[in-house]
């Protein structure tokens, strides 16, 4: 039987935004697009060559029920947690923190010459993982696997698999597999991507056609939701084109969503909040 690509269900562009405790970002997607990317929650692209608008950073914030997924293109993320983690994330790097049943985490962003930037993830936990114990992964940059494909395609794999070589970020809750593509001008990159997964791409920089009719060229700070299907076929133009490309297993269950905590029920989440305001909040200390 033969493959089937995955159509373009929806294109649309990442909407500027204010975050923590002033920076500026673009959301690529957020609570307005639940349930239709499930598991998936929100992506928000933080690049930027204004100290001004990342210097504050994202000060102490709780989180419950999901995972944050912080993958860096340049600069760097300095960050802590309640568990007692500290490090800094740099240019290449993911850090992928569980939140499970709490964690209060700050992250802070410097430039580099001045430029800072990357993207955030975050990925919803099912109900039978909402209250695990909280986890924190940094992976460095010689961990992720760049697999060169023909015609000067480059994809660097931080979960999931491509060409039988596996991303450094396994064991996680939620099947997912999040790649870094680079292809050059006049590519074609095939993928296959599990049927009845969720999957978008947020284009970095660039353009291309994201579907195998070539019908509309798609450029920077766009996101495209793919229809079901088997595979993806992406075509770059005549410039070099780069774009995450992420797609997971939907969890199917209600979504009770405010500020940095994602519950099932709103009952759930009320009383999130009030364990955080009553400081019975962290249920795992170091």
């Amino acid at each position: 039987m033969e493959a089937m690509n995955r159509k373009i269900y929806k294109i649309s562009t990442s909407k500027p935004t204010i975050e923590g405790a002033g920076v500026h970002l673009k959301r690529a997607f957020g609570n307005y697009e639940v349930p239709l990317l499930d598991p998936f929650l929100l992506l928000d692209d933080f690049r930027s060559d204004k100290p001004e608008h990342y210097i504050a950073g994202f000060p102490w914030h709780p989180h419950r029920g999901i995972e944050t997924v912080t993958y860096m293109l340049e600069g760097t993320v300095e960050h802590g947690d309640s568990m007692g983690n500290k490090g800094v994330i740099r240019p290449g790097e993911v850090q992928w923190m569980t939140a499970g049943s709490g964690i209060i985490h700050q992250e802070m962003p410097k430039g580099i010459k001045g430029r800072m930037g990357g993207f955030q993830l975050w990925v919803n936990l099912p109900s039978s993982h909402k209250m695990m114990e909280p986890r924190y992964r940094e992976v460095k940059n010689e961990q992720i696997q760049e697999v060169t494909i023909d015609k000067g395609i480059k994809v660097r794999v931080i979960s999931g698999e491509v060409n039988k070589k596996r991303g450094p970020v396994k064991d996680i809750v939620v099947d997912i597999e999040y790649l870094d593509v680079t292809m050059g001008p006049g590519t074609e990159f095939e993928h296959n991507i599990k049927k009845g997964y969720r999957a978008f791409a947020y284009v970095i920089d660039g353009s291309g056609y994201f579907d195998s009719e070539k019908r509309k060229t798609i450029g920077e700070g766009h996101l495209v939701i793919f229809e079901d299907g088997d595979n993806v076929k992406i075509t770059s133009d005549e410039i070099n084109l780069r774009f995450l490309l992420i797609s997971g297993k939907p969890i199917g269950e209600p979504v009770a969503w405010y500020g940095p905590i994602v519950m099932n029920t709103q009952e759930e989440l009320e009383f999130a909040f009030d364990e955080y305001r009553n400081g019975t909040f962290i249920k795992h200390n170091i």
